[in-house]
């Protein structure tokens, strides 16, 4: 319990249970519901509802529980509930506010977790009433974004004032509501925060800046939570200001800092009329005289147009995507350009990936939760009809301690990349030492 509840109501708990799990603490749900549901009557008539203090919420608690049983750490609870219920989002107000945690996952009305460090747990000190509790907290964090969730719209996906992405689903296509809130990392400026993090090596780095500065188209891909999204975010930042970017997304997650950038955002009609889709935007930033053109991440049949747009002049654009190996990106990739309907020849169509696309950085989450950039993976042509990846870098396990971490090491591969010497006839020559060994 915080301090600053326990000395709102003067309690000492000293004695009490320190394994009593936070969902037993109010056994009688339905008692605890008429209790939340008097107060916040109570308190509507307020007109300083938005901004009640902890005594004004600890003066309305003590009026309704007036003539009950309860203990002193019921009643803290109820306080509790009814602070972040005023002040913040539900029982999820603290966690959405600690800066060490990195998602929360709502699974039902005592099952929420949290992954912190890269590893996922189950946290006893957060719960919810009912499955109805867990609804209004998403209507909650949804209010100010003008989405809506119901039974005819039972999934959204929200960004957060922070930047954190929300993603919701309510019965009747789930058995109880779910929340997934992936927290925005605001710590991640440059590549110097990845390297701190072991992330990537000062010499991939410095790759990466001179492929920015070369105007490189580059996908990144990778498994769920491995970073994707945090590494767009930190190449962008190496855009020079004079380039036109048009970032195009489903939920706004990116944060270009560069201040020549329009953003576009899908759009979902909630009765699935008049959609504006991914592919739609790509086909609109064509028109809007774009220098790049950077994807949240493609999942579809516009990859056939973002490919279009890196073989006709928008140099450096970029996008994510999910895939088990870089192999797989280009597999993937593939089959969403024939999503198009696009009617040509395998083999014409590979070219066509491999004349736009210049890398493919790829990302992992270990097992002990750390996320790495495990390759960065030139495209060098076509071989017995298959497009060939060349590693420039890797990233190899060498053993898993007994603690689970996993040690290993990043390597710069032999031989010189052909895109180095693009970026050399661009006068790049700024990582030129790194591969002289290498000749």
């Amino acid at each position: 319990m915080s301090k600053n509840l326990l000395s709102a109501f003067n309690i000492d708990i000293k004695g009490k249970s320190s394994n009593k799990k936070d969902y037993d603490i109010f056994a009688n749900k339905e008692m605890l519901d008429s209790f939340r549901i008097k107060v916040l009557e109570s308190i509507s008539d307020r007109i300083d509802v938005d901004r009640l203090g902890k005594d004004a919420i600890n003066d309305e608690v003590r009026k309704v529980l007036e003539g009950y049983e309860v203990s002193n750490e019921e009643r803290l609870y109820l306080y509790n509930l009814i602070d972040n219920e005023i002040n913040g989002y539900g029982p999820l107000t603290e966690l959405i506010y600690a800066k060490d945690i990195d998602e929360i996952m709502v699974n039902g009305c005592n099952e929420v977790y949290v992954e912190s460090g890269g590893k996922i747990l189950k946290d006893e000190n957060v719960s919810f009433i009912n499955d109805k509790h867990i609804i209004r907290v998403v209507q909650r964090l949804i209010s100010e974004t003008g989405k809506t969730i119901d039974v005819r719209n039972p999934m959204v996906d929200a960004i957060l004032p922070d930047g954190s992405r929300v993603n919701a689903i309510v019965p009747p296509i789930s058995l109880h509501p779910t929340i997934t809130i992936r927290k925005f990392k605001n710590n991640i400026d440059d590549l110097n925060t990845l390297i701190g993090n072991g992330t990537l090596t000062p010499y991939m780095a410095e790759f990466l800046c001179a492929a920015m500065e070369a105007k490189l188209n580059i996908i990144i891909s990778g498994g769920t939570s491995s970073g994707k999204t945090s590494l767009l975010n930190t190449l962008s930042n190496y855009i020079k200001e004079e380039d036109r970017t048009i970032t195009i997304e489903d939920s706004r997650e990116l944060n270009l800092k560069n201040k020549h950038v329009v953003s576009l955002e899908t759009k979902i009609d909630n009765y699935g009329n008049n959609d504006i889709t991914i592919r739609e935007l790509v086909r609109n930033a064509l028109r809007m005289r774009p220098d790049r053109i950077i994807i949240g991440e493609i999942r579809g049949e516009e990859a056939f147009d973002l490919l279009q747009a890196m073989n006709t002049g928008c140099n450096g654009s970029m996008t994510t995507m999910h895939a088990n190996s870089p192999k797989d990106a280009l597999n993937r990739l593939e089959t969403m350009v024939l999503m198009s309907g696009l009617d040509v020849p395998i083999k014409n169509l590979r070219e066509y990936i491999d004349s736009a696309v210049d890398l493919v950085v790829h990302m992992e989450r270990l097992s002990d939760g750390k996320r790495k950039i495990v390759s960065i993976s030139e495209l060098t042509g076509i071989k017995d009809n298959e497009l060939v990846l060349k590693d420039i870098f890797d990233f190899k396990i060498d053993k898993v301690l007994e603690d689970g971490t996993i040690e290993g090491k990043f390597t710069l591969n032999k031989g010189i990349p052909n895109v180095l010497k693009v970026m050399n006839r661009k006068g790049i020559n700024s990582i030129d030492y790194m591969f002289k060994k290498n000749k």
